[in-house]
């Protein structure tokens, strides 16, 4: 058993290092560091309830102080902006910009492909063992799942291409329902 959990922690580790390799190094080319480019992967997957300096921090298990100087630089290196939420002018809402895009774009193809190739050869079952290990350890600690949306239980099926936020109670588009959310909850 303690073998077995010594290398599934050696594994992760050893994937995560190889990530944040690859992430420094395409950062790099535009003076940022590893946790920068994951902000703005964070901030492409979001959904609209998560786009907020809170969120990226929960995301990212850092400090709101620590992810409030990196949206700083962020967005004076023209990688995001800052909006008000049109409901509520108190919530800031951050979105990237083109050069956002551009960068998060060339993350996937350059920085991630390689890992992509490799887990679309391997199929779903070792992604669903890894995402309910999470998924677990997450609930654990007592830390959000920050899941796509159309797998949370607030998901509400409404007929043919409709569906609704049951916490919210707003229409959710396709685009949405892909997207991850903070208020997430397994079903």
């Amino acid at each position: 058993m303690a073998t077995h959990l010594l290398k599934l922690l050696n594994l992760a580790e050893r994937l995560g290092n190889l990530a944040q390799a690859r992430l420094k190094a395409i950062g790099a080319e535009h003076g940022l560091q590893p946790v920068h480019v994951q902000a703005l992967l964070y901030l492409a997957a979001a959904n609209r309830y998560s786009n907020t300096p809170q969120a990226v921090a929960e995301y990212l298990g850092l400090t709101k102080g620590t992810v409030s100087q990196s949206l700083i630089l962020l967005e004076e290196k023209g990688f995001l902006t800052r909006g008000s939420d049109g409901r509520d002018r108190r919530v800031v809402r951050l979105s990237l910009s083109p050069a956002g895009n551009a960068l998060v774009g060339a993350v996937g193809k350059r920085g991630l492909a390689g890992f992509r190739a490799a887990a679309d050869a391997l199929g779903d079952a070792p992604l669903t063992a890894m995402t309910e290990l999470l998924r677990r350890l997450q609930m654990e600690d007592g830390r959000r799942s920050f899941g796509v949306c159309a797998t949370c239980r607030h998901h509400l099926a409404e007929g043919r291409d409709a569906w609704r936020c049951g916490l919210t109670g707003e229409p959710l588009s396709r685009r949405d329902r892909e997207m991850i959310c903070r208020e997430h909850e397994p079903v």
